[in-house]
């Protein structure tokens, strides 16, 4: 099984950790299969056989970036563990030529047959390669530089005099080595990697390894040679030819760090340098593992579909996760751009809460899946890289941790990366290393595997009476069949704090039910500590009346993570009608005296979505009483804020979250102050270099008040155009998006022409969102589905994102009617057998139970305030 990352912190390390265990043969042709040429292939497994193994790849790589094609010559060394007459490998969409196997007795042509289902060729011998003995064969290839943001693909830039500039660039995580040239593109078939890349002398070449030399070719071109990789996987291949300039510094280990980034940008790219220099030095400390690398690039490319990409020795990233203005750049700028930073270098996530609400939320669907789970086709490989494989496996870990202590973690990590360093791994090798150094008798593996081998996550029933708690556990499910919930049972690493005792305390749920008592009564009990745990609380009997009196008299004895946690299992559990919508209703009334980012953020992340159901059904009544009780919940904290970019980086976001709230429903005190602010701006052309607009507060605040004009429409494009500074671009972005010209605004991403079409995505779902432009948004998204399936990839993370994104907020039958026929239409080549669809229909369907459950106690909630809060100005 090719178990899917726990954490990628430990399975896609710069440092020499394992990655990538083994898939069953799974995906077995249904019918004998069949080669291009109509002569029968020679093997019927989308997983390779386990009778060849690679050992080293050279690689000569020739991209023209005026006819956007490349030329290749690959010879790979191969280690024979079985007698066999056939070498079969991966190659996608390409010319393949020039077929010998070299061995002692000579070079020999071999047969080429094709098998595009599997993107596999098969290599056949005249003679049989014999066990035990080294061959190498060698494969002379080209293709077309791909359209798409996977393989070896051509990207582009505009100068700020408009010129128009093209480099190649690789992204080939999980399955597209294989388009850029012929590999044995599975995980497990680790090898060396010697790379040459020929270029012209305007450009410059890089690669995982520093450059050893460059010799000069007829015909003015140039090959760059490149040292000899460590033992790694296909996917972290990477290479760049481009016209970038570059800045360094080594870090105190010796390692050098460089910057790669268009010309006229390379200015902004001193903050993640120093970022790197000192998260590369943390990572070597930490991990007690010297990085096994001469050097780390880190790479800002102009179209990039992902975040960024850990290739070892040359990290690639969205320009936006790169590059940072010091003048103009915001405080969530700086923050994203660490993050990134971090994640790519160590793959590890220190944001969980955010990320565990996420990946709740899908995994609170039937059509979920355990983070490890066999996969039969690339595209259900694409799927695996989704929420609940990242975000729940770092979820899962962190409550490890945490259970474990970090102490003991931290120890037990290092003992397996050092372990099994350049291997392959299962899940069972890290629940050893762990176990081992437990400071108490715990089965790391039996708590672990029911976290891991099975779909979704617990909710945990507490009920206190007198100094006795009960508990209990089931599987949360937003669904109307009870049967899907039975027959889960997980080892949950709880842990509590009460009202008598600030004491963290431990315990581990093993049964269906168990009983806890505590040394005295006590007034409340808050179970899951900072939300450190994977599982959602139901405080039943008065236990969620205490914690409203709580939090109404005393929020503070509560961490922000707690209250956080609180707001967000209250609100969940009226889907799943454990909970009153009143109660729920009642507990976010404390928000009005809140301060910390994360309550209040998580506030909103559950208030907002209930008016954004209403937007797309035509209630225009109650969604404005709706908008307005959180106006005015939150206006006394708005009122607070000051129009500048003082304090800390968390003051600083929160700011920028509620201004821009205030202002995008229209709260006259901000629309009043943003529309000066942008009539300055405008005034100044867009040049104004001081003050609130190179702050925090440019986070679209100024942009959302007076971007609703064409002519307001207009100036902003061209600002997007002409400015080469990336958070600028991303709030002009976004600011257009929700403008009244939604559906210019789709039509000049998807041209890419001024717009990056990497951008694309992001603009159809904000679109999506808003209450002029949703029908937009779907009529857009399925007129050019086709599009966005060659673009992004069938089953990939954009693709999903899309898919929701667009649908997650329709609650009719008709609209989900709508959404079944659509999608329904596909065929099985198109998508329709995509993950992300079956939880679209799951989604619409929960919306749709929601409301014709809680319409009414809203309506009268909501009424029953309004009486009560006009009796109280009387």
């Amino acid at each position: 099984m090719l178990e899917t990352p726990l954490l990628l912190l430990l399975l896609f390390l710069p440092f020499p950790p394992s990655s990538g265990a083994q898939l069953p043969n799974q995906g077995q042709a249904k019918d004998p299969p069949i080669a291009t040429n109509g002569q029968p292939f020679p093997w019927g497994s989308m997983r390779l056989p386990k009778t060849i193994f690679p050992l080293h790849y050279d690689l000569n790589i020739h991209p023209n970036l005026t006819t956007l094609d490349f030329t290749g010559v690959v010879r790979i060394e191969l280690d024979v563990l079985e007698d066999t007459g056939v070498i079969v490998l991966h190659a996608k969409q390409m010319q393949i030529s020039g077929a010998l196997l070299l061995a002692p007795e000579g070079a020999r042509p071999l047969r080429v047959l094709e098998y595009p289902r599997f993107h596999q060729l098969a290599l056949l011998s005249d003679s049989v390669l014999t066990k035990g003995r080294k061959y190498e064969v060698q494969l002379e290839f080209a293709a077309n530089l791909s359209d798409s943001y996977h393989g070896f693909y051509k990207s582009s830039y505009r100068t700020s005099s408009g010129e128009v500039r093209i480099l190649a660039s690789t992204q080939f995580e999980a399955t597209f080595a294989r388009g850029a040239f012929p590999c044995f593109d599975e995980p497990a078939f680790k090898a060396n990697f010697t790379i040459r890349l020929i270029r012209e002398p305007r450009y410059i070449a890089i690669s995982n390894m520093p450059k050893v030399k460059t010799v000069e070719l007829p015909g003015g071109l140039l090959e760059d040679h490149f040292g000899a990789t460590v033992k790694m996987s296909t996917y972290l291949v990477a290479y760049i030819v481009s016209d970038f300039l570059s800045v360094s510094k080594t870090t105190q280990h010796g390692i050098k760090i460089s910057i790669y980034a268009v010309p006229e940008k390379i200015d902004q790219t001193a903050f993640a340098l120093d970022a790197a220099v000192k998260l590369l030095d943390f990572y070597d400390d930490y991990f007690d593992i010297p990085y096994p690398l001469p050097k780390q690039d880190l790479a800002a490319i102009p179209d990039f579909q992902s975040g960024a990409m850990e290739n070892w020795g040359l990290t690639t990233y969205r320009e936006t996760g790169l590059l940072f203005d010091a003048d103009k750049s915001s405080a969530s700028d700086k923050l994203g751009i660490t993050k990134v930073i971090a994640h790519e270098l160590a793959h590890q996530d220190d944001f969980f809460l955010g990320k565990c609400f996420e990946a709740m939320e899908v995994d609170s669907l039937s059509s979920s899946h355990p983070v490890s789970t066999p996969v039969e086709n690339p595209m259900q490989i694409q799927e695996m890289f989704d929420d609940v494989s990242y975000d729940k496996g770092a979820c899962i870990l962190n409550m490890l941790r945490d259970f474990l202590t970090p102490e003991a973690f931290e120890i037990g990590i290092i003992k397996y990366l050092k372990r099994y360093s350049y291997q392959n791994t299962v899940n069972s090798h890290l629940w050893e290393s762990l176990t081992d150094v437990s400071n108490v008798c715990l089965d790391v593996r039996a708590i672990m595997d029911t976290w891991t081998l099975q779909e979704g996550f617990p909710l945990v029933t507490v009920e206190v009476r007198g100094r006795e708690v009960r508990l209990s556990q089931e599987r949360y499910l937003k669904t109307d069949d009870p049967s899907l919930t039975e027959g889960f049972l997980w080892q949950i690493p709880l842990t509590y704090v009460t009202s008598a005792s600030n004491t963290l305390h431990r315990f581990l749920l093993k049964t269906k039910t168990d009983v806890l008592h505590l040394p005295e009564e006590v007034d409340w009990v808050k179970f899951n500590v900072d939300m450190s745990g994977y599982y959602m609380v139901h405080y039943a009997g008065e236990g969620w009346n205490s914690v409203i009196r709580l939090l109404q008299h005393n929020h503070t004895a509560l961490t922000s993570n707690d209250r956080a946690s609180l707001i967000h299992n209250v609100f969940q559990l009226v889907s799943v009608g454990k909970v009153r919508l009143d109660t729920a209703l009642e507990l976010s009334l404390y928000l009005s005296r809140e301060t910390e980012v994360m309550a209040v953020t998580q506030g909103f992340g559950e208030l907002v979505p209930l008016y954004k159901l209403m937007e797309k059904r035509d209630m225009a009544a109650l969604e404005n009483q709706m908008k307005g009780f959180i106006v005015d919940l939150f206006r006394g904290l708005i009122d607070r804020q000051e129009w500048t970019d003082s304090g800390s980086v968390s003051e600083r976001v929160l700011r920028s979250y509620l201004l821009v709230f205030a202002c995008v429903r229209n709260y006259a005190p901000c629309v009043t102050k943003a529309t000066q602010l942008f009539n300055k701006w405008k005034d100044s052309d867009g040049n104004m270099r001081s003050g609130v607009l190179n702050s925090q507060l440019t986070d679209s605040v100024t942009v959302f008040a007076r971007a609703r004009t064409p002519e307001g429409w207009d100036f902003l494009l061209e600002k997007y155009r002409s400015s080469m500074q990336m958070s600028l671009k991303s709030r002009l972005k976004s600011a257009m998006a929700v403008s009244p010209l939604q559906d210019k605004m789709m039509e000049q991403s998807l041209t890419g022409e001024v717009m990056k079409t990497q951008d694309l995505p992001d603009v159809v779902v904000y679109v999506s969102k808003n209450p002029r432009g949703y029908k937009l948004a779907w009529d857009f998204f399925r007129a050019n589905w086709h599009t966005f399936v060659k673009k992004f990839d069938l089953g990939s993370s954009t693709m999903s994102y899309m898919v929701t994104g667009v649908t997650n907020q329709y609650s009719t039958r008709e609209m989900l009617d709508e959404v079944r026929s659509f999608f329904g239409s596909l065929t099985e080549e198109m998508g329709s057998e995509m993950r992300c669809i079956k939880q679209t229909y799951e989604s619409i369907e929960d919306n749709i139970r929601w409301m014709d459950a809680n319409l009414p106690l809203l309506q009268a909630w909501l009424h029953r305030r309004s009486n009560k809060l006009s009796h109280e100005d009387l």
